[in-house]
């Protein structure tokens, strides 16, 4: 009886209900993406590292950042074109296929600065699928679930989280390099698997059978002139070039997060480099007794309420950063919860604002504009926080700081579809 009301309880929170009555390609988006969470977080705490021990240096490790965002954006300007004419089930998995599972494989006989520059150039596809994929999880769904949606794709990645503890003790027992060459390896079956998936079980949604449809008689050169038409759509539109400032800031900032944090708490801070994985793990066990405790609760607040208070903590992990003494594993520990507060806060609602901020007849280029450019204006920082952590580990989160502030200063002033106050409506009603 017991477990009953136990299970009861579980299956009516607003999340499990969303999840369980998800249909279509949304469903399938959803539950596929542990494939790419799980061997992610496997590898993510140590690329800088394993990076690093096969002779890249930081300014290296900037310029390979700088380098593949110059090739991700020409793949973003492509992505929107090619989901049009080919359609978003095809190029999803193709870009899966060029941008994961071949890269994947790079990385794992990597041996030095070049081997990582071919690898993220081909990463750099991954961009080419990103439209096509976020066009397919949004298309047919239910709009008011949209921040549900992103929440459940950010939740299978925090569930992946818990098996990063596997690599750290394969690198205690068998050292970094070799246990990397096998996590890639791994990654790239995994992604493979993901791929067949995709083809099997999504069909191509309404919106991308017109569009396949209407370019059908018109090469890709034709194509790509129409974006001129577009351009005006975001430069005119304050509330798309509100959102367009975001994206630039969080890409950046996550950039710096995902790269140079664990170089400065294994070389600066006294962390051992076996013990990164472990740290991910508390940011996401509180990651999700947030999503699943709060997130829920906060849909009827208009965005910019959760989003800027996200954007203080962010700062304040920041600041953790910059201050923490060597030695002092309970800072780093602490550092992790305040920027999945962060995290949970802000990076949800930024997605659901780039779904809800363009025309949905042109979703797929006007997104594939949004991203191209979000990579250009984010690409020449790569180089430069790599020179600022070659001259003092840490300045690049100093620079962070700046930027979630003016992130803040944007988000005060935001207004959109997406600001409005929701409606009670399905499963988050």
């Amino acid at each position: 009886m017991a477990e009953r009301r136990f299970m009861k309880q579980v299956t009516s929170h607003p999340l499990i209900r969303l999840l369980l009555d998800l249909r279509g390609n949304p469903r399938t988006c959803v539950w596929i993406e542990p494939l790419w969470g799980v061997p992610n977080n496997l590898i993510a705490p140590f690329v800088t590292v394993y990076m690093y021990a096969l002779g890249v240096n930081d300014v290296g490790i900037g310029s390979l950042l700088s380098l593949a965002m110059l090739a991700q954006v020409i793949c973003s300007f492509a992505g929107g074109i090619v989901a049009d004419k080919f359609g978003r089930k095809t190029v999803t998995m193709f870009g899966d296929m060029v941008g994961w599972v071949l890269p994947c494989l790079v990385w794992a006989v990597a041996q030095n600065y070049w081997f990582f520059l071919v690898a993220m150039l081909l990463n750099s596809f991954e961009q080419v699928n990103q439209t096509a994929w976020t066009c397919l999880l949004v298309e047919d769904a239910d709009k008011t679930k949209l921040v549900g949606i992103y929440s459940w794709i950010t939740i299978a990645g925090l569930l992946a989280v818990f098996f990063s503890p596997i690599s750290g003790a394969l690198i205690r027992r068998f050292s970094l390099i070799p246990v990397m060459r096998s996590l890639y390896f791994i990654y790239s079956l995994a992604m493979l698997l993901k791929c067949w998936i995709t083809w099997r079980h999504t069909t191509e949604t309404t919106q991308g059978r017109i569009r396949m449809a209407e370019t059908r008689q018109q090469s890709l050169g034709a194509l790509l002139l129409e974006y001129r038409s577009l351009l005006p759509q975001i430069f005119h539109s304050r509330q798309t070039l509100q959102t367009l400032g975001i994206m630039v800031i969080l890409y950046t900032t996550t950039l710096v997060n995902n790269n140079f944090v664990s170089l400065r708490i294994t070389r600066n801070l006294g962390v051992d480099e076996s013990y990164l994985a472990y740290y991910p793990i508390l940011r996401a066990a509180f990651m999700l007794v947030f999503m699943f405790a709060i997130q829920h609760r906060l849909e009827r607040l208009r965005m910019k309420i959760p989003m800027t208070l996200g954007l203080l903590f962010y700062v304040g992990a920041q600041l953790l950063l910059i201050l923490a003494p060597a030695g002092h594993a309970g800072l780093i520990a602490f550092y992790f919860l305040l920027e999945a507060m962060g995290f949970a806060l802000v990076v949800p609602r930024k997605d659901s604002m780039v779904a809800l901020s363009v025309d949905p007849q042109e979703r797929a280029r006007i997104v594939a504009l949004l991203t191209a450019f979000m990579i250009a204006f984010s690409s020449p920082f790569g180089y430069l926080v790599g020179l600022l952590s070659e001259t003092d580990s840490r300045l690049p989160f100093a620079f962070n700081i700046v930027l979630y502030l003016l992130a803040f200063a944007i988000v005060l002033n935001y207004q959109g579809k997406a600001e409005a106050r929701p409606e009670p409506a399905g499963p988050l009603g």
